[in-house]
């Protein structure tokens, strides 16, 4: 077109802007986010990237890094938080925004974690106080989740009359550890739950460190003391040597002798709970948008994935959007601790929530989010980050991982296909299978998983020799036949001994049986005859021990064996042994084998295979 000259073509300058100003980032933040907190121009951005050699649209998440590079480049220093922390940034500015408006900060109730050894009677203790019976239902007697419940103090003789309490019950058995801390990270005070019988044992004394960890105070729970042998004051001066001294001692700590039996003292114990809850002004404000911790996630066949969440402020309503790890939602529906629908969850409130659309971490933060857009980006970004993490850690080979392949090409492997019924479960069950891993047998979990034992468990388990672990879980009716047909070994349990026991039994079975041999006796060959239809029988006398007629033999001659082999037949004079003893004389034809002499000695002996003892 005559006449017309074309508008300058904007060169990017590759020079980066001297820093002037510093902005703060999230996690997973959008190029066009990135663009607008540094005052640019979407595409000036986009071209940067392109520049780099980083394909990027306008709503493509940047990960830290990177986003942080750009913002250098275009003259700003980055601060990166994660999103629940810009969350929590921006429902605190928008509460001192309205200031004077919404109501301050209000007490909740205390969330109580109660702690202690396996059997100690911690399930039993929370069953007085509920009124129910939670401890019938567990498997073998023991608490394999956490529990969640909230009380209130019916008494109206006490001065807590009408006061909640929010209990976590954390199971007690060594290989529960994770679930132990996750417990005390939740919550605001440890009942420490020793029986007066049993005294402190090692879960004792590990639940004592995860409250120290936790900076939460400690109240004792002296429990058992119906028992007729049962000695509170020697468990108060063993706790007293680990430094938590009674009350009626000259020290700090709270200690309450109750049985959950006889249901004495319990009102005691919870006026307790309440004057240390009051010390430390518990404080959450009802008004703002709900923050909280999962403490435990489920699959549930007909509801989906399942989450029980402690609301740790503000209030959470139904329809809520939320985002929780990995895994962004929307509240469908929650219910309490005792199965009853609730429409809102105030401060310090267990509830299970439905409406997720993948399964969180037990130990997320979860945080409820206006934006469901964003809460969808965050997570989707997120969910990718730990797929790369998975794929790097599994393809990277080294030279050193090369020389542990070659040094452990004798071991065997177990392969495992692990699905149990809560996420909790499962990262105990890895952790648990890890350690009885050893240098002969090495324990390999191909999945895991939470959720019934499907097809396509089975199938992976046909295609790598697995055995699959089903945990408080079955396997589906389509499952169950493929894996009759397939003869893939399924083995369910709901105790956690019971499996640690069969796994042991399991890598045992898994090794060469070694081949043990007991000598039996021998006997002197004195005359030879041959027989028709028999062959040679050595007429003999047993020199010592005993020869069985299932034995087997060997026949040496000047002490070099000639033939092993096995006792064909036995005879006294005419008739059929079956054994032989000392001093006795006897004809022996050798199975398959006639060139006995004179002078000869038979040995004879039984060999027997021995499963491998794997673990001590």
């Amino acid at each position: 077109m005559k006449g017309y000259t074309p508008p300058p073509r904007v060169s990017l300058s590759n020079e980066p802007q001297p820093i002037t100003r510093s902005i703060t980032i999230t996690e997973g933040i959008s190029v066009k986010d990135l663009a607008e907190k540094l005052g640019i121009r979407a595409k000036d951005l986009i071209a940067r990237l392109l520049a780099r050699g980083v394909f990027a649209t306008i709503n493509q998440t940047l990960d830290a890094e990177l986003a942080s590079e750009m913002a250098r480049f275009f003259g700003a220093d980055t601060n990166v938080i994660s999103f629940e922390e810009q969350a929590a940034k921006e429902i605190s500015e928008a509460a001192s925004g309205e200031e004077g408006t919404g109501p301050e900060a209000i007490p909740r109730p205390p969330v109580v974690t109660i702690m202690g050894h396996v059997d100690h009677g911690k399930t039993t203790l929370l069953d007085s106080i509920r009124l129910t019976n939670v401890a019938g239902g567990e498997a073998g007697g023991i608490t394999q989740h956490i529990g969640a419940y909230k009380v209130r103090i019916q008494d109206e003789s006490s001065p807590a009359y009408g006061r909640e309490i929010v209990f976590l019950d954390t199971p007690g058995h060594e290989a529960f550890t994770r679930m132990r801390a996750r417990g005390a990270k939740a919550t605001d005070i440890v009942v420490l739950v020793v029986a007066a019988d049993d005294g402190v044992m090692p879960q004792t004394l590990e639940a004592i460190d995860h409250a120290h960890a936790a900076e939460v105070p400690i109240i004792v729970a002296v429990n058992k003391i119906d028992k007729p042998d049962s000695m509170p004051d020697r468990v108060k001066k063993q706790l007293a040597d680990r430094g938590l001294m009674p009350e009626d001692w000259g020290g700090t700590t709270v200690f309450v002798d109750v049985s959950a039996k006889q249901k004495t003292n319990l009102n005691l114990l919870m006026e307790m709970i309440c004057l240390v809850a009051d010390l430390q002004e518990l404080k959450a404000n009802p008004d703002r948008a709900a923050t909280g911790v999962v403490l435990e996630a489920k699959l549930d066949r007909g509801r989906g994935p399942v989450a029980t969440v402690l609301v740790q402020n503000g209030t959470l309503h139904t329809s809520d959007n939320f985002v929780v790890g990995n895994v962004y939602g929307k509240v469908r529906a929650m219910f309490d601790d005792r199965g009853a629908q609730l429409e809102e969850a105030p401060p310090s409130t267990p509830v299970e929530i439905l409406g997720m659309e993948g399964l969180p971490q037990a130990g997320d933060q979860f945080v409820v989010v206006a934006d469901r857009d964003k809460a969808r980006g965050v997570s989707e970004f997120r969910e990718q980050k730990a797929r790369e993490a998975t794929l790097a850690k599994s393809s990277r080979v080294s030279l050193e991982g090369l020389a542990e392949q070659i040094k452990t090409a004798g071991t065997k492997e177990l392969n495992i296909i692990l699905k149990a019924d809560v996420g909790g479960s499962v990262e105990v069950l890895t952790d648990l299978l890890a350690k009885l891993s050893n240098d002969k047998v090495r324990l390999k979990v191909l999945r895991s998983g939470v959720g019934a034992i499907t097809e396509s468990d089975v199938l992976l388990a046909s295609a790598s020799n697995a055995i699959i672990i089903g945990f408080n879980v079955r396997p589906e009716r389509k499952a169950q036949e493929l894996a009759e047909q397939d003869k893939v070994d399924i083995r369910l349990h709901s105790i956690i001994y019971e499996l640690q026991d069969e796994i042991k039994r399991a890598m045992s079975g898994l090794l060469e049986p070694t081949i043990k041999e007991t000598y039996q006796g021998r006997a002197e060959v004195r005359d030879t005859f041959r027989i028709p239809k028999v062959g040679t029988v050595a007429g003999c006398q047993v020199l010592d021990g005993i020869i069985k007629r299932d034995s087997e033999v060997r026949l040496l001659r000047d002490n070099v064996v000639v033939f092993k082999g096995k006792v064909g037949s036995l005879r006294r004079f005419k008739d059929d042994a079956s054994e032989v003893r000392n001093g006795m004389e006897c004809g022996i034809a050798i199975a398959n084998y006639g060139d006995v002499k004179v002078g000869d000695i038979i040995e004879a002996f039984v060999t027997e295979r021995i499963a491998a003892e794997v673990i001590a």
